[in-house]
């Protein structure tokens, strides 16, 4: 399968030289030595040849994308890793979800660390995604050159692929319709590392705000421990809002999650 956009091309990938190289840039993704890449080429190879999909995106002849999804039960997919050039990460996603559709699947689920709002932003607002599930230090300690030094949670997000694809440029209200309060008027329920305001929640119990660090990987580079705080702040917010069944709708521009209660379809989805 081949998708093209804006002159780049997007195809699975099945030969050991391709996928070799996709091991090669997730390396640099992830600032890992090539000798130690997260996803070695010959698991690739087997994830391919159980039925998964390695998906790579080439401008011209350079890589410039690439994710990685296998097969789970009731029609479910589950999206290993991805990683794409600035631009092109909504068209890696699109040809995943082209490839899961044409074999039956209904959803697709991944993680990514909650306190990336960027990521966050991405997958909540550009994919129209839900978080589903809060996972406390799900991988343990990790040793390459962007998670070193923190723990490892992360936010599962589940994207609903019967549903008319969301355009890049979607914002979503920052207040769901169900909230009684916008974020700035919600009283104020905890204080961030920093000082300030680090959640709101509305007095209706319809509607959480979370504010995340502007950017945490600069952050963890330049002082682990306060990042550290950061996690613990934010997680010690997000474990107590999914219990009560909250669940991760939306990401502003300026790093607030909306977190809402959805409906009984959605929450059974996780």
């Amino acid at each position: 399968m081949t998708l093209t956009v804006t002159g780049v091309g997007i195809r699975t990938v099945h030969d050991v030289a391709g996928l070799a190289a996709v091991t090669d840039y997730f390396s640099d993704v992830w600032q890992t030595p090539r000798t130690a890449p997260p996803y070695p080429a010959e698991v690739l190879h087997s994830l391919v040849h159980a039925g998964g999909a390695v998906h790579a995106a080439y401008d011209g002849t350079r890589l410039a994308g690439a994710a990685v999804a296998v097969f789970g039960p009731d029609r479910d997919t589950y999206s290993l890793v991805a990683a794409a050039d600035r631009g092109l990460g909504h068209a890696v996603k699109r040809a995943q979800r082209d490839w899961a559709l044409d074999l039956g699947a209904r959803t697709m689920r991944w993680t990514f660390d909650p306190l990336v709002g960027r990521n966050a932003r991405f997958n909540l607002v550009k994919l129209g995604a839900t978080g589903t599930e809060y996972l406390v230090d799900f991988y343990g300690p990790m040793a390459d050159g962007v998670n070193d030094g923190d723990e490892s949670d992360r936010l599962t997000v589940t994207w609903d692929l019967t549903a008319d694809p969301v355009a890049p440029s979607a914002t979503p209200p920052a207040t769901p319709p169900s909230a009684s309060y916008d974020r700035h008027d919600a009283p104020a329920s905890h204080r961030g590392p920093d000082g300030e305001v680090l959640a709101r929640r509305d007095p209706g119990g319809r509607a959480v705000w979370c504010r995340v660090p502007e950017d945490v990987v600069r952050l963890r580079a330049a002082d682990p421990a306060l990042a550290l705080r950061w996690r613990y702040a934010v997680r010690e917010v997000f474990t107590a809002a999914f219990a009560e069944g909250f669940r991760a709708v939306g990401m502003s521009r300026d790093g607030w999650y909306t977190l809402a209660r959805t409906t009984e379809k959605t929450e059974g989805m996780a």
